[in-house]
């Protein structure tokens, strides 16, 4: 049974990966008959490059490198983050011991701000107070990832209150027993860099920050606020812990850095905290500091010995987000991605369009009987047949947006099926449409079916999405798993 389930999810990936290529390929298709319309609609036509442009960078150069990333780019850790696209991102240059609570603590002493979460409002936000030159302190940062998800928070430092140009730094939780290259045990590891302007993307073409290139001095930028507000902290430097070196990051900004890795302790932070507010405890500032050199040549020596006792076994870093349709959770109930819900209301729109289409048949049907093949071969039917003929048609869309109706409440609560009935009528489509004007040179355009192609496009680019594939196929895995751990199990 664990070996039917693991193979079936085997072609279920495949499956999955035919329809992201594809989907990515139509993408570019597209954006190939928007810039041709371009030049045909006038002045119409700047209207029409700048839906070519986005897209371009919002649609096709993402996916594209989202297929050639999970091909070359390292599933291990390197040092680097990693872009949504799965392009190798900013350096990662900081390493934390200690508790949430502590990071937090420390990081609002030194006058860092916690940024708001990526949503719609902060995003909205975020555009406007850069293009009014507002001040907006808790502006969301972009998206980096590292273990295979996103920050766990992020913290930054606007620079004259312009959201143009700021300090800021992402944090993520290591996994449990995870070492460093290496050996060395950390809670935290982080990236700072500073952002410089507002530019374009040299990969994706997108508006995005620019940051300055050399990331080190962001780096001894943090460290210096943190020690500065609390002289507690202790700092120590893995020297080379990465060659030294002159890169790119996922937006095309030129990066280089020594390679050093600072690793800042926070446990005698949080530790005198605590001491402040128990009065049981008559611990003394000169015991926590002699107790924290202890620690650390504790840990020196840990770290040196070639086979430690003490230390749980090494597990091996590995990135899994090249695994593109791993689920993001287990949680059966986990939240309804923004890609299921796009490419629900895009297939509302094409029921809405076969709502409109009957209603246009039923106000026009004896213009369409006069330009039939009927009335052209000279046959004339009554009004009744031409009636009964209109009841056929109407009946025959209506099932058919009804059929659609029900995959669509399908595919909003999450049905696998659903979404692949969706995706195969999506590029069936497209084949059928691409065949008509690669072979029969049959015009695209804004007044023939490029809208049509455009909306069939936009729905498999969302269905084909990781999240969408892992939210309609969550109760899958865990079914199979639970199989698999049945079949494991020892009998008796």
């Amino acid at each position: 049974m664990s070996g039917e389930r693991r193979r079936s999810y085997s072609i279920g990936v495949a499956i999955d990966w035919f329809f992201f290529v594809f989907a990515g390929v139509s993408a570019l298709w597209l954006a190939y008959l928007s810039l041709t319309e371009s030049f045909r609609v006038g002045w119409w036509g700047v209207l029409v490059a700048i839906a070519f442009w986005a897209l371009l960078a919002y649609l096709v150069l993402p996916r594209i490198h989202r297929i050639l990333t999970t091909i070359y780019v390292p599933g291990y850790f390197i040092g680097r983050t990693r872009t949504s696209d799965g392009l190798l991102g900013d350096p990662v240059n900081l390493a934390f011991m200690g508790e949430e609570a502590a990071l937090h603590e420390a990081m609002e002493r030194a006058g860092w701000t916690l940024a708001d979460p990526v949503t719609l409002r902060s995003s909205v936000r975020i555009v406007t107070s850069t293009l009014t030159r507002r001040s907006y302190h808790q502006a969301p940062v972009s998206p980096l990832f590292l273990f295979g998800r996103m920050q766990d928070f992020a913290y930054q430092q606007e620079v004259d209150g312009n959201p143009a140009q700021r300090h800021h730094v992402r944090f993520w939780r290591c996994p449990d027993d995870w070492p460093l290259p290496g050996g060395r045990r950390v809670e935290w590891l982080a990236a700072g860099t500073f952002d410089s302007s507002v530019g374009l993307s040299l990969f994706t073409l997108q508006v995005t920050h620019r940051i300055d290139a050399d990331t080190d001095v962001e780096r001894d930028h943090i460290v210096s606020s943190l020690l500065a507000a609390d002289p507690g902290i202790r700092v120590e430097v893995i020297e080379d812990f990465s060659t030294s070196y002159h890169a790119r990051n996922g937006g095309g900004d030129s990066i280089r850095t020594d390679g050093d890795l600072p690793i800042l302790d926070l446990r005698p932070v949080a530790v005198a905290e605590a001491a402040t507010t128990d009065a049981a405890t008559d611990m003394t500032d000169a015991s926590l500091s002699a107790s924290g050199v202890q620690e650390v040549a504790t840990v020196a020596a840990v770290t040196a010995t070639e086979a430690p006792q003490n230390l749980p076994r090494k597990r091996v870093a590995f990135e899994p987000p090249t695994t593109l349709f791993a689920p993001l959770t287990r949680d059966p109930g986990m939240r309804r991605p923004a890609t299921i819900t796009t490419g629900t209301l895009l297939l509302l729109l094409r029921v809405l369009a076969g709502i409109l289409l009957i209603i246009g048949l039923w106000a026009e049907w004896p213009d369409v009987m006069d330009s039939s093949d009927l009335a052209v071969s000279g046959d004339v039917l009554t009004a009744e047949e031409e009636q009964f003929a209109l009841w056929i048609v109407i009946a025959l869309m209506g099932v058919s947006l009804a059929v659609q109706v029900s995959v669509l409440l399908s595919l909003w609560w999450g049905r696998n099926w659903a979404r692949l009935v969706v995706m195969v009528f999506a590029v069936v489509s497209i084949s059928t449409a691409f065949t008509t004007w690669f072979l029969r040179e049959q015009e695209i355009t804004l007044r023939t079916s490029l809208l049509a192609v455009g909306l069939d496009v936009l729905i498999l680019l969302a269905l084909s999405s990781r999240s969408a594939a892992a939210y309609s196929r969550r109760r899958e895995r865990r079914d199979a798993g639970r199989a698999d751990s049945i079949s494991a199990a020892p009998s008796g």
